[in-house]
């Protein structure tokens, strides 16, 4: 396909400037007659169309952010909510959230409904029904037409743009190392399905952790959980694979989880089964919520600091909002898509409690 040609590239072609041929082409008086038809003839016949959207976006600034998560009710996605809330109150920003129930179409039809005129950006993390079919069209269309996303937490290569995530990989290595330090030996993970990268980093991590431990990875020592399913609507589903997953690895004496909910169900299953935390078992999970706190016992886990993700992504989005607006018009089409996007990595932190020695 013909790329699309550009305000810079009309001036190129006809020795002119930027803002020349953008007044010409809206048929400003400051320009010659001459010049103008000359500019607007070279327009027709490459059929060149102005960035209706970029231009919108300049002269109709809503100062609102949009937010889409996968799930409301979880304690990490409100911190990060949180933290966006705070740093965007603060530089003149409102913010409206929408909820993508982990599902892809779900996710489109709150994207397409924010754009439609009543944000200026994104903020959102992307749900498990996307990140399964890997169909991550929606973000680059929007991109494409001149409005801004910062991902966070569950992040893609494959869209362009500015990404704030947790060392997940270091945060699991610290966790699984916790319990090898205290004397584990057989050390069972709960975690999800690949194509949750949160989840297959953590995984990794665990992985390293048992090499560097010279102990071997023993594959029967790893539980799975389809997260396709509404796992905390079917807590008894959890509670039973978990169940099985320790009456057939009856070895095991350290349970890491990839995130509070598992952690937190391994211990009430462990008790259910007799075992004594931390004395029989230890129990790490991910995510410090409030789950983590007032479990019986109380869970060591490994912050994300979502206040801090929820901050960073605000400042990045909002940076690259008034970057564009202290542009000129003229210069929307070139930057669109060559600025140099930030990756932020937050660093985690091992909370320690009762669940561990």
């Amino acid at each position: 396909m013909k790329r699309k040609i550009t305000l810079k590239q009309i001036a190129k072609e006809l020795d002119v400037s930027i803002s020349t041929v953008s007044k010409a082409l809206s048929g400003s008086k400051e320009i010659s007659e001459d010049t103008t038809q000359k500019i607007q003839a070279f327009a027709k016949l490459y059929n060149y169309r102005p960035n209706n959207i970029a231009l919108s976006l300049k002269n109709r600034k809503t100062k609102t952010i949009g937010i889409i998560i996968p799930e409301i009710v979880h304690h990490f996605f409100s911190t990060v909510i949180r933290g966006i809330e705070l740093v965007a109150n603060k530089r003149g920003y409102n913010v409206i959230v929408g909820l993508s129930n982990e599902s892809f179409t779900k996710e489109i039809i709150n994207m397409e409904m924010l754009a439609g005129g009543s944000i200026d950006g994104f903020i959102l993390s992307i749900s498990k029904e996307t990140l399964l079919k890997q169909d991550y069209h929606h973000f680059n269309a929007t991109i494409n037409q001149g409005m801004p996303i910062v991902l966070f937490d569950r992040v893609v290569n494959e869209v362009d743009c500015d990404k704030v995530i947790v060392d997940d990989f270091k945060g699991s290595l610290k966790a699984v190392n916790k319990l090898l330090s205290t004397g584990c030996k057989n050390i069972g993970l709960i975690t999800t399905m690949d194509y949750v990268s949160v989840g297959r980093l953590r995984t990794q991590g665990y992985l390293e952790a048992l090499e560097d431990g010279k102990i071997n990875a023993d594959a029967n020592l790893i539980l799975k959980i389809d997260d396709s399913l509404d796992v905390e609507g079917h807590l008894d589903v959890l509670e039973n694979e978990i169940e099985k997953f320790f009456k057939s690895n009856k070895k095991i004496d350290g349970v890491f989880a990839v995130n509070e909910l598992y952690a937190v169900t391994a211990m009430k299953v462990a008790r259910k089964l007799g075992f004594k935390i931390p004395d029989d078992i230890q129990v790490i999970g991910f995510t410090d919520g409030v789950l983590s706190k007032h479990a019986t016992p109380s869970l060591t886990t490994v912050s994300q600091h979502g206040q801090k993700i929820g901050e960073k992504a605000a400042d990045l989005l909002i940076d690259r909002l008034e970057l564009e607006e202290s542009e000129s018009i003229d210069y929307i089409e070139e930057t669109e898509r060559n600025e140099n996007f930030k990756t932020v990595i937050i660093e985690t932190e091992l909370i320690e409690r009762d669940s561990t020695k």
